[in-house]
């Protein structure tokens, strides 16, 4: 096998990797070290990488190898070095959710969608950082630290998926997997400048939500290129009796994103859905992305929204699930959990069956009205956050354009409210703001059209390739300097148990 330099290699497409791999062209050893060697080197300067597994990757890579001289069957994924988000059990490797309670917890098998990667052939390689059981989009935790932004590390990288769109950005894996309930898969896509789709519930099961019926919280690709994130959902999506809300469907139709003739398309745009603070600096943004891509569509409108009660809404449906799913912790002792989890599942225990009628009434309600804006037009494009990073050691934008947040994450609602209308959205990767900072444009499809969302989304990828103020960015790697404070200085005590930090039959829990 010939194989591009280590440093081409880390910078290609998972699609292209793979087709290279499938062709005999590169080595899934090869492969896999540089990403080691990619992770040595830039780990260390956004901390996106926590628990890692190098020994048992180098022997599966081996394996994968062998696989593909034999002329064996090859999945999806075969030899892909793949990210997993520390929210996801993952078998032999300790799976934190970035909570002191946890810290030494490494389950025996994995989760669904971890099953499902590795069966497609992907190489686990680590675990990326999350804020305290997802809980924010800051992604930082008294177990590893914090995540630094990929374009200056002394700034956030989003959250909670911050640690997968970080090691994306940088070349460090190819793959990574996202999650996503407020924003968490396309916040830190549109901070980072990658790819994070939130596809429509059902399409990948998620068998971790506590709440099962629930429509809010879903897991999905995220990748450098809209084709990467198609890869991965191809190798994960369809039924499971895990998520009742999974059903049948053709995977395979992922694999073959139809160019779309943007010229066609009505697209209508807004700054803020007519509900969200927005920073002066984003929405002026926002309208030079506008400016620069118009003349692609058909028509590109402003347009007006009135959805009801969208915070309030998201406040009940939220605080629902978090009391759902960390009752016995919370139970056991309050104290175990930082402050933001901790806070939303008291929010919940305060609340009432009234609150809970009315919130999935209400949301009822704002996904009718959400569809009246589909009757003419085949795409909304909005901003995905509303402020360009900020300081990692800031643990939330308390103040928008001078208007204090209610709380921790009310700083989301450009997401959350795309959240509560079970639309599939994308943020894709759109240049720079005037501060040099990536800025995401949350492009939404109508009900259930998930593959018609990837579609636009990667001919207006392709469109925006030819213009500097629309391409996707990449970060300078050599103008890169340690966080000031590190951002590990927040974590707590070491683990009570001494080799927790040390390898274990093969497998490093340490941060890289």
């Amino acid at each position: 096998m010939t194989t591009p330099s280590s440093d081409a290699l880390t910078r290609l497409s998972a699609v292209e990797l793979r087709r290279l791999i499938g062709a005999r062209q590169l080595s899934p050893v090869e492969l896999l070290e540089a990403c080691i060697a990619r992770i040595e080197q830039v780990n260390p300067l956004v901390n996106a990488v926590t628990a890692t597994c190098f020994e048992r990757a180098r022997a599966e890579a081996r394996t994968a190898e062998q696989a593909v001289m034999k002329g064996d069957p090859l999945g999806l994924l075969h030899g892909l070095p793949l990210g997993v988000k520390d929210l996801e059990p993952t078998a032999g490797l300790l799976s934190t959710l970035g909570t002191p309670s946890m810290r030494n917890h490494v389950p025996s098998a994995d989760i669904e969608l971890v099953a499902r990667l590795r069966r497609a052939g992907a190489i686990v390689v680590g675990k990326t950082n999350v804020p305290e059981m997802g809980a924010g989009a800051n992604s930082r935790n008294p177990v590893w630290g914090a995540t630094g932004n990929p374009f200056n590390p002394r700034l956030n990288a989003g959250g909670s998926s911050g640690g997968s769109a970080a090691a994306l950005a940088l070349d460090m894996l190819p793959l990574c997997t996202g999650s996503d309930t407020g924003g968490s898969l396309r916040i830190p896509a549109a901070k980072c400048g990658v790819v994070g789709m939130r596809p429509s519930p059902g399409v990948v099961p998620s068998v971790r939500k506590p709440l099962g019926w629930s429509p809010i919280s879903v897991v999905g690709p995220m990748g450098r290129t809209v084709e990467d994130a198609c890869l991965q959902l191809a190798a994960t999506a369809g039924p499971h009796p895990g998520d009742p809300l999974s059903h049948p469907l053709d995977a395979q139709a992922f694999l073959r994103p139809a160019r779309v003739d943007l010229s066609r398309l009505r697209v209508a745009w807004t700054e803020d859905f007519g509900q969200c603070d927005v920073d002066p600096v984003v929405r002026r943004a926002m309208r030079e992305k506008i400016g620069a891509m118009r003349h692609l569509f058909a028509a590109c409108d402003e347009v007006r929204f009135d959805l009801g009660e969208v915070h309030r809404c998201f406040d009940v449906l939220r605080a629902e699930a978090f009391v759902a799913g960390m009752r016995t912790t919370y139970e056991k002792d309050p104290s175990s959990l930082g402050p933001n989890p901790r806070a939303n599942y008291e929010m919940g225990v305060r609340m009432t069956l009234l609150d809970s009628a009315w919130a999935q009434s209400e949301q009822t309600r704002i996904i009718g009205r959400f569809q009246r804006v589909f009757a003419d037009y085949d795409l909304v494009l909005s901003p995905t956050t509303p402020v360009s990073p900020f300081p990692w050691t800031q643990s939330h934008a308390a103040e928008i354009d001078g208007h204090a947040q209610d709380n921790y994450y009310r700083w989301l609602a450009l997401t959350y409210l795309v959240t509560l209308t079970t639309h599939p959205a994308l943020s894709l990767p759109c240049g720079l703001d005037e501060r040099g900072l990536p800025f995401g444009l949350q492009v939404v499809a109508p009900f259930r059209a998930d593959l018609a969302l990837l579609n636009a989304a990667q001919s207006m990828e392709q469109a925006f390739e030819g213009d500097v103020r629309l391409r996707r960015p990449r970060p300078d790697i050599g103008s890169l300097r340690p966080s000031e404070p590190p951002l590990t200085s927040i974590v707590s005590a070491a683990p009570d148990d001494p080799h927790a930090h040390e390898p274990n039959d093969g497998l490093s829990t340490s941060v890289v």
